[in-house]
């Protein structure tokens, strides 16, 4: 059976189940999957069904060198008191940060490639070991999310394809918010400080009520995803202009 035609029979076997059976298939069922988390706004939810599942899969963590302190203070505390033993942290070449961007200006003058530097290429090295991974993306958090399937097929560039799983897809805000209060999970401390969404600090801006979740994600630039979810991409700055 081929890898699309394997996605389409799990999208439907799994149709209208909860969360928590998607979850359950990857990690248990799908050979060696890695579960990425931002340890951003919502990412107690994934993590907390990670650590109820099997709290000794593999999660992994791209530290830019760009995240807000809190975000690290929120990740040992959380892998602590949720009891993630996979707990993995990918970080960025330092050869490669002092080639492409050595004045430490690319954020600014080309958000896409900084993603790409930063955050892309560490992941789909550190990816290129397991069968498939596991995101926490929802329908109702972006246009280019709105048709989002719990299971898909991803075709990197230089890798072969895999499955990408996404056991809240369908989940909405308020799915969310209830599954929080329910198990008591401690939200992300920026949160209270109007940062529905979380990325890096230099692009991540806090937003007013009743904004997009998250227009404060790259503001004033034509951008909505940091690239991970985009097949495709490369750094496009350098020495001689070849990286």
């Amino acid at each position: 059976m081929s890898l699309d035609a394997r996605v389409r029979m799990l999208n439907r076997w799994f149709f209208g189940r909860p969360g928590w059976d998607i979850m359950a298939h990857a990690l248990n069922a799908m050979g060696r999957v890695a579960v990425v988390s931002s340890f951003g706004a919502d990412s107690a939810v994934l993590l907390h069904m990670t650590a109820r599942i099997d709290p000794r899969a593999p999660v992994l963590l791209v530290d830019t060198g760009r995240l807000f302190p809190e975000t690290l203070a929120y990740r040992d505390m959380l892998a602590d008191r949720l009891g993630l033993a996979g707990l993995e942290v990918i970080r960025p070449d330092p050869e490669r940060i002092r080639a492409v961007d050595p004045d430490d200006t690319l954020y600014h003058e080309d958000p896409d490639a900084c993603c790409a530097l930063r955050k892309t290429e560490p992941l789909q090295a550190a990816l290129a070991r397991f069968d498939g991974w596991v995101t926490g993306r929802k329908r109702y958090q972006t246009a280019e999310r709105a048709t989002l399937d719990p299971f898909e097929v991803e075709r990197p560039p230089d890798a072969p394809p895999r499955i990408k799983v996404n056991p809240l897809a369908h989940w909405t805000a308020d799915d969310v918010a209830h599954y929080i209060t329910a198990y008591d999970l401690p939200q992300h401390p920026l949160v209270a400080e109007g940062y529905p969404s979380i990325g890096c600090w230099p692009c991540t801006m806090p937003v007013d009520p009743g904004e997009d979740p998250r227009a404060g994600r790259w503001p004033g630039a034509e951008k909505t995803e940091c690239g991970i979810h985009i097949s495709g991409g490369e750094v496009r700055r350098g020495p001689a202009g070849d990286a």
